[in-house]
């Protein structure tokens, strides 16, 4: 549903070290919006790929969803770090029916409150899609 891409999204920076999951204890306050972006920073370069970089973790993504979260990204190539062959964040993810956004450039974007619209490609078949992600500050 096109729904969960557009919309109220807070932009959280978290402090966490390269190769981590993102627990609920970094969160560093309360989440605010229905759709979530995590700026970790462990990803600086998307012209060099490194193996090390953060990832969430499958309470965070329980305790997004049970506080209304519809939609959780990252400025990271994934959401599970990249050694986990178990792929444990995306299996909570698929038992939340949440949306993803993996890859997000942040740099520049300061935490906070915005609209976001990352409408994805209507592919038939595919489980995923590009999108051109935009965060529109709205004060």
């Amino acid at each position: 549903p096109l729904e969960r891409y557009l919309g109220p999204c807070q932009v959280i920076r978290v402090e966490v070290a390269r190769g981590a999951r993102i627990r609920p204890e970094d969160l560093g306050g309360p989440v605010l919006a229905p759709r979530v972006l995590f700026h970790t920073r462990t990803f600086p370069d998307p012209e060099v790929f490194s193996e090390d970089f953060a990832a969430l973790s499958p309470e965070l993504v329980d305790t997004l969803a049970a506080q209304g979260v519809v939609l959780v990204g990252l400025d990271t190539p994934s959401v599970d770090l990249f050694a986990d062959a178990a792929l444990l964040s995306h299996q909570a993810i698929a038992r939340h029916d949440l949306a993803v956004l993996e890859g997000v450039v942040l740099d520049g974007i300061e935490p906070g409150l915005y609209t976001l619209c990352a409408l994805p490609l209507k592919l038939e078949g595919a489980d995923a899609s590009p999108v051109r992600a935009v965060l529109i500050d709205d004060l």
